[in-house]
């Protein structure tokens, strides 16, 4: 396990667990703010962005390939797609289980429906021809190996060698150890929410990005966190393994 990152500026950043990060949405969700409608609204903007810049910096073309689950890091994909649509990329979503779709993200898919987003069964996923690929599929909830839809998937994204961005830590991993009990997506660059996941690492996670979703430090004192904000005047920074 991690325990800290750093900026490129030499701040330190603390890692969380799993079970810390659940305490710290709870707390957020419950007590404090922002809701989990606010925050998932920041973190797909930010994974847009990212998506944006990296197409930029690589001179990929404008379709993106979005795997998208049922939770929350479903949708903060399906949310980064609608961003994309609305900025005049190709977002195109597959979604790994539309009848478990849970309240915040089922939100997100209605919004990105009815602005014209194409979303298409797994079985057309060699129908479209990406330029990026999201992995949005599984965040810090993964508890085993990835089976059945999600397992396809995976493979579809390791197989076909496209550039890909995994939302807070690659699908298959496990956030607070960072071993993958089965497959797992192998991404170029993963954006990870809030504070990095001690189960991060760059062999397995790429280039490691940090976003800001609006948790203010007092959420991160109540559970006994020293924390001081790494992002200054950004909400998206890279962040690298303390030595």
């Amino acid at each position: 396990m991690i325990k800290e990152f750093v900026t490129k500026d030499g701040l330190t950043v603390p890692t969380v667990t799993k079970e810390q990060m659940i305490k710290v949405d709870r707390i957020a969700v419950e007590e404090n703010g922002p809701n989990m409608f606010q925050m998932m609204e920041n973190a797909g903007r930010n994974l847009a962005l990212t998506i944006i810049d990296f197409i930029k910096e690589k001179s990929l073309g404008k379709t993106a390939l979005i795997f998208a689950g049922p939770g929350g890091n479903g949708g903060g994909g399906i949310c980064a797609a609608r961003h994309l649509l609305n900025h005049s990329y190709k977002p195109v979503v597959i979604l790994s289980n539309e009848e478990k779709m849970q309240e915040i993200p089922a939100y997100q898919l209605g919004i990105f429906r009815k602005a014209a987003g194409e979303i298409i069964p797994l079985e057309k996923e060699n129908d479209v021809k990406p330029d990026i690929i999201i992995d949005a599929l599984i965040g810090y909830s993964l508890i085993s190996a990835p089976r059945g839809k999600v397992l396809e998937m995976i493979k579809f994204i390791n197989e076909n060698e496209i550039p890909t961005i995994s939302l807070d830590i690659p699908t298959g991993i496990l956030a607070t150890s960072g071993e993958n009990p089965g497959e797992f997506v192998k991404p170029d660059k993963t954006i990870t929410l809030a504070l990095p996941k001690t189960g991060l690492s760059p062999e397995k996670c790429g280039e490691i990005i940090l976003t800001d979703i609006g948790i203010p430090k007092v959420v991160y004192e109540k559970i006994g966190l020293k924390y001081n904000s790494p992002f200054s005047d950004k909400y998206i920074i890279p962040i690298f393994v303390k030595e």
